[in-house]
């Protein structure tokens, strides 16, 4: 028993305990798990507590998120109906504009018209009294002729005009 290595490996080991015991070693080292126990503890701890509060951080960035998709949204939304508002607007003004233009467009070619036709009829007056007079005037003579072609000039000037 003595001749063998593991006895005295045996024997070394209970010294070594045994100086342990003597300087406290024990203690220390139940000291040093002790306080990393509580360390890893509170580590633990803290990152429960980070990680509950990214997952509050989270919920609260999605809230955001969705609140400032659905603002966007109705911004979209009012932004369209806008236009449409005003593409109408623009099409009404312009059909108004359009219809005012082509009154004023067809009055003034009725004046034109009615222009043109009293400038014919009045050409055609003072062609016709002219006519008029020249034949009278060569085929009746004297004081007769005269009175005739002044009622026929007046007369035709009265219809014509």
């Amino acid at each position: 028993m003595f001749s063998e290595p593991e006895f005295w490996v045996a024997v070394a080991f209970v010294i070594l305990l045994g100086v342990f015991a003597y300087y406290g070693i024990h203690r220390t080292v139940l000291k040093t798990l002790d306080h990393r126990s509580d360390r890893i503890k509170a580590e633990l701890d803290d990152a429960r507590r980070l990680k509950d509060e990214a997952a509050k951080l989270l919920a609260e960035y999605k809230s955001r998120h969705a609140s400032a998709e659905r603002e966007a949204q109705d911004i979209i939304e009012s932004a369209r109906a806008e236009a449409e508002r005003i593409a109408s607007e623009a099409k009404t003004k312009m059909e108004d504009f359009v219809a005012r233009r082509t009154k004023t467009a067809e009055s003034k070619i009725a004046l034109a018209e009615a222009q043109a036709v009293a400038d014919v009829r009045s050409a055609a007056a003072t062609a016709a009294v002219t006519a008029a007079s020249t034949i009278l005037s060569q085929s009746v003579k004297g004081p007769v002729a005269d009175d005739l072609l002044a009622k026929g000039i007046a007369e035709v000037r009265q219809k014509l005009n």
